[in-house]
């Protein structure tokens, strides 16, 4: 929608036989699923603790993580200003309630490991009135071509370690308060990252300047360590005239490409990769695919060519790649890049245009959104981009031919099945308004009559009275289960989701609020003060995920007055111990994602819910 605002069997694709690869070909071992490969360590983050001191009437609730290099046997104690607070060491979770204690108790948290207490974790964040603000500065406005003037408004958010301390930093979106949709005329104002830290420092500002339009669907960015050296990179679609966070100038600083509707449809765009440390572009190349001839993404005014789609995937089994691709109502494109010794290297092309993939119905199949995923259990990731899916190799893996659509869902959505689910809606109203797909292969396992634009889905474990997730959209009037029957009433929203009480069950969240389901009616968990979500009609908060203490979720939202961005954590104690999620590579990557045009809620290669199983532990290795 153009708002305004059983085992699954191994695919293997066998090359040609040729005199050069009939020697390596005798040596050729096909892997299992349950094999050493489908186990290959993957690179992550080194994180500190992450320790979080959650302030309520009645005490503190302190958390930390379980990293995915700790032991499977690891205890925890607790530290308040170097006295122990906990009676013996805490096994079963990763959280202590320290009744009665003030706002500003200092905590650490040693690990316990083969019965020797280490050395103390970094001290806790304390969120003394139930958030901690990190403070803000907006860019000053300005006045476009046309007389309008604007402001900037704090806008979606990513984490990543910037700089590596082990500690989470921020990449904040400032995005012009005339940002416009791609099917919108006008002038915009310039978008700008910063890169900021939990404290409020920022270690720089980058200006995509005037040749980079500014709104959802132009402005996607990635930050992550891609090349494995300790600190992020961030990556983004660049211009003429975008400045780095050194003040260098990609291309020509006086160039202006806009036309008089102010769309970008001339001049040159790149791909660049940027420091986390100094925001200093480190290299600038052609992004991929170039625009060509506008009318050959399907209108001629500038609105299909400028869909562009971002995200990371381990495409090796091992190794982050960056995924960048444009276009999704006809033609679409998608690269996948290799960061490595300070250089990018294109991995793979994907383009329903190429005389592979022409005719095969893979044109006009994008989501506002993508997922990643090991969907077919070799390892590796593939890339779903709506109605369709790439395998890690770039090759086309599926499609179901049913079109675009404005939210989707790739997850362990039903736990009695092995492997990944995925559930999307429809925007066209000539094809199935939701769809419950088998990923590994594109199987429609059942789908709803047609009826009309779509335009929101969820998929989750929301209520415990019903085994696994549940899933809803704005067109249906209840929720329903695996199997795609109907099992009660629907929620009051149909936006994000946020694991944030104590049991394994998912909440809502929706604009400025987290609420819990039930099945008269939702009860409201927690209330963002002086807070605004982003976004226009899609409520969606800077950013929701796992970034501090324990498994559950954060939410993100900046302030009123775009001074600060609110941070909340759970304030409730839960019996539940999960390896944290910033370790599940799946959860990792749809939080990088998460800020990719509609934005949509992270979810684990593994079923969190009611009744869920042990949950594993990643197989993971760090700089």
């Amino acid at each position: 929608m153009q708002h305004p605002h059983p085992h699954r069997r191994r695919r293997i694709l066998l090359p040609v036989m040729t005199a050069a690869t009939a020697l390596v070909a005798a040596t050729l071992t096909v892997l299992n699923p349950g094999s050493a490969e489908a186990a290959t360590a993957r690179q992550v983050e080194k994180l500190d603790r992450g320790v979080v001191s959650v302030h309520t009437s009645s005490g503190n609730l302190v958390s930390w993580r379980w990293l995915g290099t700790d032991p499977n046997d690891v205890s925890f104690n607790v530290y308040r200003a170097g006295t122990k607070v906990n009676a013996s060491p805490i096994t079963g979770s990763t959280n202590y309630f320290h009744s009665g204690a003030p706002a500003e108790a200092d905590y650490t948290v040693r690990a316990v490991v083969g019965g020797v207490e280490q050395a103390d974790s970094v001290h806790a964040v304390q969120l003394r009135t139930g958030y901690k603000d990190v403070p803000l500065s907006p860019p000053a406005g300005g006045t476009t071509p046309d007389g309008v003037a604007y402001t900037y408004e704090a806008n979606d958010a990513s984490v990543a370690d910037l700089d590596g301390d082990g500690a989470l930093d921020f990449v904040l979106k400032w995005q012009p308060t005339n940002a416009k949709d791609n099917s919108q005329s006008g002038y915009t104002g310039n978008t700008v990252l910063d890169g900021i830290k939990l404290d409020g420092t920022r270690l720089w500002r980058i200006d995509l300047g005037r040749n980079i339009r500014s709104g959802a669907h132009y402005t996607q960015f990635q930050a992550y360590d891609y090349d494995g050296d300790g600190t992020a990179e961030i990556a983004m679609k660049t211009a003429d005239g975008t400045v780095d966070g050194t003040g260098a100038v990609i291309g020509s600083a006086s160039a202006d490409h806009r036309n008089s509707s102010g769309y970008v449809l001339a001049g040159p765009e790149y791909l660049t990769m940027f420091n986390g440390r100094t925001g200093k572009a480190m290299q600038s190349v052609d992004y991929v695919p170039a625009r060509g001839t506008v009318s050959s993404w399907g209108d001629s005014y500038g609105n299909r060519v400028d869909r562009f789609l971002a995200g990371t995937a381990y495409l090796d089994g091992a190794r982050p790649s960056l995924v960048m691709a444009r276009g999704y109502y006809t033609r679409t494109v998608i690269a996948a890049w290799d960061w490595r010794g300070g250089a990018f290297t294109r991995r793979w092309t994907f383009d329903t245009n190429s005389s592979t993939n022409s005719g095969k119905g893979y044109d006009g199949q994008g989501s506002h959104s993508l997922s990643v995923g090991d969907v077919d259990n070799d390892g590796k990731d593939e890339i779903v981009y709506g109605a369709m899916a790439v395998d890690d190799n770039g090759n086309g893996l599926w499609t179901t031919r049913t079109g675009h659509g404005d939210a989707q869902h790739l997850g362990d959505l039903d736990p009695s099945h092995a492997g990944l689910e995925y559930f999307k809606v429809s925007e066209s109203a000539s094809q199935p308004a939701e769809l419950y797909i088998n990923p590994a292969n594109g199987t429609v396992n059942w789908k709803l009559a047609a009826c009309c634009d779509n335009g929101r889905g969820v998929a989750g474990d929301i209520w415990a009275g019903n085994a696994g997730a549940e899933v809803w959209s704005a067109s249906d009037t209840s929720i329903r289960d695996e199997a795609g029957a109907t099992k009660g009433r629907e929620p009051s929203s149909v936006n994000f989701l946020s694991w944030w009480d104590g049991d394994p069950v998912r909440e809502l969240l929706d604009g400025t609020h987290i609420d819990k389901y039930g099945t008269s009616s939702d009860t409201r968990l927690l209330t963002g003060a002086s807070v605004h979500s982003n976004n226009g009609t899609k409520a969606t908060p800077s950013l929701s995920g796992d970034i501090l203490g324990d498994w559950r979720e954060e939410v993100v939202w900046p302030t009123s007055d775009n001074k600060a961005l609110r941070v909340y954590s759970t304030p409730y104690e839960t019996t539940t111990r999960i390896t944290t999620l910033l370790h599940d590579t799946m959860y990792r990557t749809g939080l990088a994602w998460q800020n990719t045009a509609y934005n949509q809620p992270p979810h684990p290669s593994f079923f969190i819910g009611d009744g869920m199983a042990t949950a594993p532990r990643p197989t993971v290795y760090t700089p």
